[in-house]
């Protein structure tokens, strides 16, 4: 576990940086470093079936005005590990994602009220017209502050959570392990239902219940249902062009 410990804590760090920004909020998803976290066990099916199941709580996700309800990132890269090696159910990997990205978003508020000092001193330096440590102030610090924050976390979490989670098995009554299995299985519905929130447009949402009953009774994967989707969508804005025109 301590090369997945080290990735995970590395890739929480690199992806929170925001370096690339659309290509860190992409890799950062559950679904994709379940694959990696999947490479470094032997276990990508698995790894995969989990990260997907916490990748649906998360689909809708929105950080309005930056501000993050929820660490997808943390809560794929702590419970996706730990699950496979407990042997936990997708249901109770995604009751345990659930506080966990909880907990990254305290860290990532600690992070921005630490950060405040490096813009006061970008103010000072601005004075003295001082280019270099304005960067170094906007860049380097943050970003060194931030590995000492983000790294520890899934680091200790995958190189010692598995006793406490073991332990914790061990010695709840069944009834409560059920319980969280049910509370596992409902989750993902919020994600469904902050997905269609982000669509908005109530003219869309047929088009979302559309794709979802495709994929449910005609048997055909999500990719191909994908693929329906593209072309209605290129015939759509071909029609329209020409209906304005």
């Amino acid at each position: 576990m301590l090369g997945v410990a080290i990735f995970a804590g590395l890739w929480y760090w690199i992806c929170k940086t925001d370096i690339g920004y659309a290509i860190t909020h992409a890799i950062r998803q559950p679904l994709f470093s379940a694959v990696i976290i999947g490479i470094l066990m032997n276990d990508i099916t698995q790894a995969v079936i989990i990260g997907a199941a916490i990748q649906i709580l998360y689909i809708g996700l929105v950080a309005a005005g930056s501000n993050l309800p929820a660490d997808d990132c943390l809560a794929g890269l702590i419970a996706i590990p730990l699950a496979i090696k407990t042997g936990l159910t997708p249901e109770l990997a995604i009751a345990i994602a659930v506080p966990i990205g909880v907990m990254g978003v305290f860290i990532d508020q600690f992070r921005k009220t630490v950060n405040a000092v490096f813009v006061h001193m970008a103010d000072k330096y601005a004075d003295e017209c001082n280019v270099r440590q304005i960067k170094m102030c906007a860049i380097v610090y943050p970003t060194i502050l931030s590995f000492f924050l983000r790294f520890p976390v899934p680091f200790l979490a995958i190189m010692y959570g598995e006793n406490s989670i073991n332990a914790f098995l061990n010695n709840v009554p069944e009834w409560l392990i059920h319980g969280f299995s049910v509370a596992g299985g409902l989750l993902p519905a919020l994600g469904f239902a902050l997905t269609i929130f982000v669509i908005g447009k109530k003219a869309l949402l047929p088009w979302f219940f559309i794709g979802y009953f495709i994929v449910q009774f005609s048997g055909i994967p999500v990719f191909g249902a994908a693929v329906f989707g593209l072309c209605a969508v290129l015939l759509i804005a071909h029609y329209q062009s020409k209906k304005e025109a």
